[in-house]
Order: structure tokens, then sequence, then C-alpha cells
């Protein structure tokens, strides 16, 4: 089967995508125009043929401790004390403030090479995507919702590579890395195609000046942190945006109702998922880093694990949990001899996602338009319905679909 890479060229006020066929599969910065996104797609479709029987999802009502305290009002929506609108987030559902909301994420890189872990402030994040990189490890990006609530210490951080820059995008963040693939994403970075907080590193135009500082308890390049200071202090510098664009589009589709839950009680257990597998040294990235999310029934949540034991915040020494955990299957391709990846995160191709929440798996397919710019992937069911997920944080593996066969789900 032929593979091809399609070109997708990127406008830079609006992040506008349409995809143009080329030849090549690594080509060098001086043959990318500036702007320019690799976007990896296969000829081939496999989609599932859709299921008869219904997604049927059960909603209980639950009481949900908001962290801001509120008061309703006779025009019937809810404020905080001080006369600011609550509205539900846009990425966890939950009761947040209305300028809050509107604040664009902060997307940022993280270590995930056992050197560079536990990882610090990463329970904060309200979505953290999780992708195989060269070496057959994998990599974490972060989205952090609103800057008062940006922890004080983020990293280690890692080096960019450009389908985190195309993920990041469908949450219109500023993108935070230290180092990156040039070859490969460095046009993208230096261009004004995306608000990026850069370390001050060889292939970099523009770098941070106050986001970024090494720490004295690991050796490099696994002690690049930032603080929140720092990243705050860039953004203002830049002159960045800092509300999110006018027509955003919500990716993750929550209970209408706040305070309830879905239960999907006809649907298949789920209790123990292996991305990579159950066994190490397959070459799908997560088998190396020994991932694997327990649910826990008692309170809803699905428990991380990697390289033998608990991950945790090493700043609050707590263990990540998440509400929901996404498998999203994208064909991957090995650009060179470096073992460099490149995914198709675009695209309408049936590729598979399996949606995880309440101990249960919602199977369906994921779409996203290469000619929307910023606009999210979907998730959506066997019927065509997008899949409604619990309010609170979401882990999204990116998993290689070659080495799909690999997923072990329990």
């Amino acid at each position: 089967m032929r593979k091809r890479i399609i070109a997708a060229i990127i406008i830079a006020s609006a992040m506008m995508l349409s995809g143009c066929d080329t030849s090549v599969v690594a080509p060098k910065v001086a043959d990318v125009e500036l702007g320019d996104a690799l976007i990896v797609e296969k000829n081939i479709v496999n989609a599932e043929d859709p299921s008869e029987k219904e997604t049927e999802q059960e909603t209980v009502e639950e009481e949900t401790e908001a962290e801001v305290q509120v008061v309703e009002a006779d025009d019937g929506k809810v404020y905080d004390t001080d006369g600011t609108e609550i509205v539900r987030s846009y990425l966890t559902g939950q009761p947040i403030r209305i300028d809050d909301r509107q604040t664009r994420p902060l997307a940022v890189m993280l270590n995930n090479i056992e050197a560079g872990c536990p990882q610090s402030g990463i329970s904060e994040a309200a979505i953290v995507y999780e992708a195989p990189v060269e070496g057959r490890i994998t990599r974490l990006m972060a989205i952090f919702e609103n800057y008062d609530d940006i922890p004080e210490k983020i990293g280690s951080i890692r080096s960019s590579r450009d389908y985190y820059v195309y993920l990041a995008a469908e949450y219109d963040a500023i993108y935070t890395h230290f180092g990156q693939a040039t070859v490969y994403v460095g046009a993208l970075l230096n261009s004004t195609a995306v608000d990026n907080i850069s370390g001050a590193v060889s292939g970099i135009d523009n770098p941070a000046t106050n986001a970024f500082y090494r720490s004295s308890d690991r050796k490099a390049p696994h002690n690049v942190y930032i603080s929140k200071e720092g990243i705050l202090s860039d953004i203002e510098k830049f002159g960045y945006r800092t509300e999110l664009i006018e027509d955003y589009q919500q990716k993750l589709t929550f209970p209408e109702e706040e305070g309830t839950r879905v239960s999907y009680s006809n649907e298949k257990d789920a209790t123990v998922l292996y991305p990579g597998g159950k066994t190490t040294g397959k070459r799908n990235g997560f088998s190396s880093v020994q991932a694997r999310f327990e649910y826990n029934k008692e309170d809803g949540k699905y428990y991380r694990y990697e390289y033998g034991g608990p991950q945790i915040d090493l700043e609050t020494g707590e263990q990540l949990a998440y509400d929901n955990v996404i498998f999203q299957y994208c064909h991957g391709e090995v650009r060179d001899e470096h073992d460099y990846l490149a995914f198709g995160i675009h695209g309408d191709n049936g590729y598979k996602c399996q949606v995880f929440t309440a101990g249960k798996m919602i199977e369906g397919t994921w779409s996203r338009g290469i000619d929307t710019g910023y606009r999210p992937t979907i998730y959506k069911d066997k019927n065509g319905n997008p899949i409604t997920v619990n309010e609170g944080k979401t882990w999204i593996c990116i998993i290689w679909d070659e080495f799909g066969e690999d997923v072990v789900i329990e």
C-alpha cells in the first residue's frame, strides 16, 4: 500500500489548512514554504461497518463540587460572589468563570523518558496528550486551562514535533517547548502561524527570554522547567492574543446537564487499558514506558501507571487520575534514519477511536478536517453521534494504527 504525505498550507491568522499532494516524505526546511505543515494520511479507508445497535448512554444525577462559590440569579444564570458569570469549561465541562473559559489555553511539551520523571505540574492540566516519538518512547503535551491556575513549576520541558503543534491548534493554545526537530517543524515555529514560547536553541529565530530555567536536581537535558511568572511575562512580551478565537469550537462533548454522569451500562466493561500492550520491547512507543490505566469504580477515575509503578506529580506526590481516556488511532510513518515519526492527525478516513469513561468502552471513529484550521478532532460513535464523556480531566493517547494490534483492553 502506497503511503503519501499531504502538505497543508497554514494561513497565519486563522490556521486554515488546505491539502495538496507531494512526493516527498521528509523534505528539508528549504523545501517547505514558510508556515507549511506535514500531515500524513492513507489512501485506503478502512472504516468499520456501522452497527445497527445504538450506543446507549444513561445519565445519573450527581453533585459536583465546584471550585468557585456561586449564587443563583433571577436571570437564570449563575454568578461568582464577585458578580462574574459562572459557565461550563470547554475542556472539562466543570464550572469555571466566564473570563477564564475565554482565555487561550497553554500547551506545554513534557518529558516522559524515565530520567525525566516524575513530571512537575502535570496534575493541574485539564487534558494530556501522549504520542510516540523517536526511540519508540512517548512524549506528553499538557493543556492548561487558564493562567491563574498555571502551576508555579512545570516540567521537565522537552522538544517539539510537528504533530503536537497540530494537536495544540485544536484548542487555539499557545504552544510551549524547549528544542525541536528543526528539519520538520522549524519553519512552522518560526512563522506567524503558531503563537509559541520557544527555548533559546539553534533553529529558533525569536526565543523566549523569561519562561525557561534549569534546575539543579537533574542532569541536562532533563532539567528544563518553566515558571508561571516567566511564561506569563513572555506571553506579554510577544504580544500574543490571550482570548480564544471568536468562532472557537469545543472539542469534547459533555452531559447536557451539569453535574450528571453518563454510565453507558450496555457498553463493554474496560477497566485496565494498555495502549502499548502488557509487555515491553514492542515498537509502538507506549510499550517502552509500560503505560497503563486502571479504573477505580469508587471514584470513577482512571489511574495512570508507567515504568512499573504509579505515575505521580512530583510537586504533590499524588498519582495522576483522569475521568476519561481516549485512544485515537492514527496512521504513522518513519521519516528518516533518525527514527523521526509523522502521524496523520487530520482527515476523515474512518480511523477508529476508543473512548473510555465510567469503566466502559465506546467504540467509534474520529474526524478532523484539513481545511478548517484549528478545528478540533470529533469522536463519534458507530451511529455517527458525538461521544459524550464525563466531566473532568481527559488523557488522549495517539495510537500508531500500524501497531494497533498491540493494544490490550481488559
